[in-house]
């Protein structure tokens, strides 16, 4: 972050009488020649003052010998950040100023004004935007020098969303929604469905390599992973679909032509072949070229008669019973092979549910990652 850091003290060698001067202004040509707080920035990676036209240093006293220190710095600190939901995560980090030399017995450090001390508008951070901020001041203490005064200023800052919204989740969701397109092409038309599948997939991919290279390398999971792996599974679940929609209409496709040939077999058969050399010939009866004759009649026994007034007997007690109910009827349940067979004879079904269900469910996992990774 960039920030103007204001150092006050006073120093009474430097104090002037005026009447007319209500202070004196100086570059950072005398800051060398006078003594300055040494302070720095405990968790600092990186720190530069800037000095583009002239080191950005200023330093004005006044009659009484009061100095106000000014100086621009960009500070690169180390914090330590969660990034399980990365980029929509919230981070509580802090900076820490404390002096390298003098301890507690010879600098005292503190705010100035409390927490009017730190104005955040003097603060530019590229990727995050200060939410809240709290100055306050400790003790340190290091087992060789003693204790130092330590100032603290603890941020909690919230990620600028708008870039990874642009870069990342944009694209994400339109190759998932041009993935949907392949369910209103026709099912025949296996070159346009196929190129149009592993064209989204082959960008999902492309988009995932390239967010994960430029994202921090962690060893768990984040939200954006979670976001671009469902899609992911979307675009590929696309693929899939079409697969099984290809494999089912081209093995009923195989049962209509097979039907068809044993159509063609039983027909066109020569008149003077005979009933058993049509049964030879395709494996089907003909009965206009079998002559059927009636069964001869037995000889009537008293066994036989007791057995024909028992059929007649049942016959007149189920004539004599009532219909079965409507409401009593009893259905079969179909087989789950019933219904793959159905599922396969009607394979155009499968895109018709799919243009349903594949945008539906994606609006609900929308639906639930927003309003689970916004809410923290």
């Amino acid at each position: 972050m960039t920030l103007y850091l204001r150092h006050y003290w006073q120093d009474d060698r430097l104090a002037f009488p005026s009447s007319s001067n209500r202070s004196r202004t100086f570059d950072a040509r005398l800051v060398k020649k006078i003594w300055v707080p040494d302070v720095f920035f405990v968790h600092s990676k990186r720190s530069f003052i800037h000095d583009t036209t002239m080191e950005n240093i200023m330093l004005r006293v006044y009659p009484d010998g009061n100095i106000l220190y000014s100086v621009r710095i960009t500070v690169t600190a180390l914090c330590a950040m969660d990034f399980s939901s990365f980029p929509l995560d919230t981070q509580n980090c802090s900076l820490e100023l404390e002096s390298y030399a003098y301890n507690e017995n010879d600098l005292m450090l503190y705010w100035k004004n409390g927490n009017d001390s730190l104005r955040t508008d003097e603060i530019v951070l590229s990727q995050f935007f200060i939410e809240e901020f709290h100055p306050s001041f400790g003790l340190a203490f290091y087992s060789s020098t003693g204790w130092y005064n330590r100032l603290y200023i603890n941020f909690i800052l919230r990620r600028h969303i708008f870039f990874f919204m642009l870069q990342t989740y944009f694209p994400t969701m339109l190759m998932v929604m041009l993935s949907w397109v392949s369910f209103w092409i026709d099912r025949r038309a296996v070159p346009a469905r196929v190129s149009l599948g592993i064209t989204t997939v082959l960008t999902m991919s492309t988009i995932i390599t390239g967010v994960s290279a430029s994202m921090p390398q962690v060893s768990y999971v984040k939200a954006v992973d979670i976001y671009l792996w469902a899609s992911f599974l979307f675009v590929f679940l696309s693929v899939i679909e079409y697969a099984t929609v290809n494999y089912f209409t081209t093995v009923e496709e195989m049962k209509k032509l097979k039907g068809g040939k044993l159509g063609i077999m039983c027909v066109g058969i020569p008149a003077n072949f005979n009933a058993t050399q049509t049964m030879a010939f395709d494996g089907c009866y003909h009965d206009n070229d079998i002559d059927l004759m009636p069964f001869p009649e037995l000889p009537s026994t008293p066994n036989t008669e007791r057995s024909r007034t028992a059929t007649l007997r049942n016959s007149r007690n189920s004539a004599a019973e009532p219909p079965p109910t409507e409401g009593t009827r009893l259905r079969r349940k179909k087989s789950i092979k019933h219904n793959l067979s159905f599922i396969m004879s009607n394979s155009y079904m499968i895109d018709s549910y799919s243009r349903v269900v594949f945008p539906m469910t994606y609006l609900l996992f929308n639906i639930i990652y927003w309003s689970l990774y916004s809410s923290r």
